[in-house]
């Protein structure tokens, strides 16, 4: 055990933030940090994957990224577009059409930004490459991404009740990791049917298997579509312990998403209802 004094020298890494795009989270608080976890929940196909994207690439810290939920291609050509500001569907034909050397250069800055592409990663798997990536950088991320949550091989579950046991002792295993390694691990999950339009913002109460009690910060994502392909994203903060926070998700910050080279960029403050 240690005294208040000692802890000031035992905290290490623990509750620094990492460099986030996000400007308007950080206006309320909502920092990433390193020794915490985190949970962003939104509807399929509103922008989830996308806005961890954002934040791994953009904050060009030590990643190790196990995207599940997407293949090696299409993560790459997001993060191609990201990083250029080009077309991610051109830039993905030019990647099948081994025609890509134009953007050895940029990729390569992103050296220690490391991707995983198992469909279903078990806890061994993820402690696993945690190890590997140590061997070979002597330092362990400062951000992991677990796309998604539910996309752990954690051994299945019979009913509902142990699928949000499941849930939620998946929630304990990845906070104790972020504990062990000073990352910030953040893992993206599903809602309930009722926000799975993606149109109304998300209150804690919306995630699916009830998974609020574990996580440091909760973010939910709902979107906003102008009708001329525009969209902007909502990302409300529904948890935070070291913020600002509103359970209801109708406080939230914006960001305009580029559909095309799928950038996130901060449009207004802080936005009430």
């Amino acid at each position: 055990m240690y005294s208040l004094s000692q802890s000031v020298r035992m905290k290490g890494a623990a509750g620094e933030p990492i460099r986030s795009p996000f400007k308007g989270l950080t206006e309320l608080g909502a920092d990433f940090r390193r020794g915490e976890l985190s949970v962003v929940a939104a509807a399929g196909g509103t922008g989830k994957s996308v806005a961890a994207l954002n934040l791994a690439v953009r904050s060009n810290v030590p990643t190790l990224y196990f995207s599940a939920d997407s293949t090696a291609a299409t993560q790459l050509s997001r993060a191609t577009a990201i990083l250029t500001g080009d077309d991610a569907k051109s830039i993905k034909a030019k990647l099948h059409a081994d025609d890509f050397e134009e953007y050895n250069d940029v990729l390569a800055e992103r050296w220690w930004q490391r991707f995983n592409y198992s469909a279903r990663p078990t806890p061994a798997e993820i402690e696993l490459h945690l190890e590997a990536y140590w061997e070979v950088f002597n330092v362990y991320p400062h951000l992991v991404v677990v796309d998604n949550i539910t996309n752990i091989d954690a051994g299945g579950a019979a009913n509902a009740d142990e699928f949000t046991f499941s849930l939620e002792g998946l929630c304990d295993y990845l906070n104790e990791l972020a504990r062990e390694t000073h990352a910030h691990v953040m893992a993206m999950h599903h809602v309930i049917g009722d926000y799975a339009d993606g149109l109304k913002p998300i209150p804690q109460s919306g995630l699916k298997g009830k998974i609020s009690r574990v996580p440091a910060l909760i973010l939910t994502i709902h979107k906003e579509i102008d009708g001329m392909d525009g969209r902007t994203l909502h990302i409300s903060p529904v948890k935070n312990r070291e913020g600002f926070e509103d359970s209801s998700g109708e406080t939230y910050a914006s960001f305009s998403f580029n559909t095309s080279n799928m950038r996130l960029e901060d449009v207004a403050v802080a936005t009430a209802f």
